[in-house]
């Protein structure tokens, strides 16, 4: 048994998400937001943290972080759950922190996802952006979407993940999961591979560079159903970052196809609840109506918002209005609410009640 597995254990066994380490610290994890020191434990030399953080690698990984000083990859304890690994240097030497990553998928009904996002699910193509900073519980709410595919439809699922998080078991779909770095050399070349290989699903876990985001829409247009993330809050960011990350010249070309290709924005952000016992879990809502495409095509972000006020039968939300009913019902405190709205002027008065 590593020695890093007890403290991985005592994060599953006190329902935390995340366990950082650091020389010149004492380990820490985060539960419900906040970080804690774990009780009894002493503070972390360089030496000590780095034979920890060696013993659990594999040698081509411990290589790699020792020439770069940053390494990403996943580690799984049986019994307990798989961990996302990120090792890092800092100022007094090794660091790393490892989020969980739950072995049982959680579905849609567990996390009472609104019904508009298990309509993506079902859809037979198109481009579907799952949203938000760091942390807000992208991956989990995308692998519950996945995981509405596959106890339904008898697809083949390809997931390009930096590294795989959420490990599904075939039941009525077929899965190829994919590690960038252990499975295929980039996000770029694992893409083109999913469509020559049959692919029905495509998972990206991260649409970070420009051929990534061409090649995904791409594949989009090709037919297949492609899940990707960014870290952006909302929708009008989302398609900003998306038409951005081109050059000048080309930029007409990606709004285009962006504008054919998009069936879905969700957005999401991640509060304290205001009994200060969980969190809870705010959706933006984006799905594709007919007017859409000449919206992304004309660069008339502000109609967004119009198209998302007009679709409230078909579920779609705005995210400033699923914070402002959040904070009227109690559910967060309205300063977390006003600290997180875009129209902030709209929530000021909630704060003087």
């Amino acid at each position: 048994m590593a020695r890093i597995d007890t403290l991985l254990t005592y994060l599953k066994d006190n329902d935390c998400s995340d366990l950082h380490l650091a020389a010149g610290l004492e380990p820490r994890v985060r539960r419900k937001g906040s970080l804690a020191v774990i009780p009894g434990q002493s503070v972390l030399s360089d030496e000590d943290l780095r034979s920890m953080l060696e013993e659990i690698a594999l040698a081509k990984h411990w290589e790699e972080y020792c020439l770069t000083n940053d390494l990403d990859f996943a580690y799984g304890l049986e019994g307990v759950a798989r961990f996302r690994a990120n090792y890092f240097v800092q100022q007094h030497g090794a660091g790393a922190v490892f989020r969980i990553i739950p072995e049982d998928i959680i579905t849609m009904e567990q996390l009472r996802l609104a019904s508009a996002i298990e309509t993506l699910a079902h859809l037979e193509q198109g481009l579907v952006l799952v949203t938000g900073p760091t942390g807000s519980g992208k991956s989990t709410t995308l692998a519950a979407i996945v995981d509405k595919i596959n106890k339904t439809y008898p697809k083949h699922i390809v997931t390009i993940e930096d590294p795989v998080e959420f490990v599904h078991q075939h039941q009525s779909a077929t899965f190829s999961h994919r590690e960038v770095g252990l499975h295929t050399l980039s996000f770029g070349n694992a893409l083109r591979s999913a469509i020559r290989q049959d692919a029905d699903v495509i998972l990206v876990g991260e649409m970070r560079e420009r051929e990534t985001i061409q090649l995904a829409i791409t594949a989009a247009e090709m037919g297949m159903l492609v899940f990707g993330t960014l870290h952006t809050n909302n929708a009008a960011k989302t398609i900003d970052r998306i038409i951005d990350a081109f050059p000048a010249d080309e930029q007409n070309m990606i709004r285009l196809s962006l504008s054919e290709s998009l069936a879905g924005i969700v957005s999401q952000l991640l509060l304290k609840t205001a009994d200060g016992k969980g969190r809870a879990a705010a959706n933006e809502i984006l799905l594709k109506t007919p007017g859409l495409p000449n919206v992304i095509r004309e660069a008339n972000n502000q109609m967004l918002y119009s198209i998302i006020q007009s679709g409230k039968k078909e579920g779609m939300q705005s995210m400033d209005d699923v914070l402002f009913q959040y904070a009227k019902d109690g559910v967060v405190t309205p300063r977390d609410a006003y600290m997180k709205a875009t129209d902030k002027q709209r929530f000021e008065p909630l704060l003087k009640d």
